[in-house]
């Protein structure tokens, strides 16, 4: 088991280039892209920068605003702002402090596969095959339906969490 540490504690003092009030921790980095826990002060700010690479900015806690182009918006947590490659982008934050992590992806675009992978995984489905590795029955498909909106949460939920049960 590889645990790899961020939070406080643990991040450098210094975001990356172009930062006020930032600090972060590289969790990981390869040939396949980053992953990197940023977290702004009030008032921080990463400065627009561009990335040749397709980034997700995930906000964990807090919030504050992010900016690709000329468009600006607020985030919060629970959201996540997609910056493509090449386009210039941005975040900071106003009166409160924003936990994000950013998942950088290297190489091409590989949407050109993603038609051709769901059609094999529908066919897969569809016959039974490569479902259960360990050769015992496939599992069957899921059947469901959204609760209804009046339905009670389990017991000792705490309602102010922010998630839904």
């Amino acid at each position: 088991m590889d645990i790899r540490r961020f939070g406080p504690g643990h991040r450098r003092p210094e975001g990356p280039p172009g930062t006020r009030g930032v600090s972060s921790q590289v969790i990981h980095q390869d040939a396949r892209g980053s992953i990197v826990e940023l977290a702004f002060g009030p008032r921080a700010a990463l400065a627009p920068h561009a990335s040749p690479n397709t980034v997700y900015f995930v906000v964990v806690s807090g919030g504050g605003f992010a900016q690709v182009g000329a468009e600006r918006a607020a985030v919060n947590h629970g959201e996540a702002v997609v910056w493509p490659a090449g386009e210039p982008h941005a975040a900071w934050t106003e009166g409160v402090e924003m936990r994000v992590i950013v998942v950088e992806l290297t190489g091409e675009d590989d949407a050109w596969a993603r038609d051709i992978l769901a059609a094999g995984m529908v066919a897969a489905h569809a016959s039974g095959a490569g479902l259960d590795p360990g050769g015992g029955e496939a599992v069957p498909p899921g059947r469901g339906e959204l609760v209804p909106p009046d339905t009670p949460g389990p017991a000792g939920r705490d309602e102010t969490s922010g998630e839904p049960w």
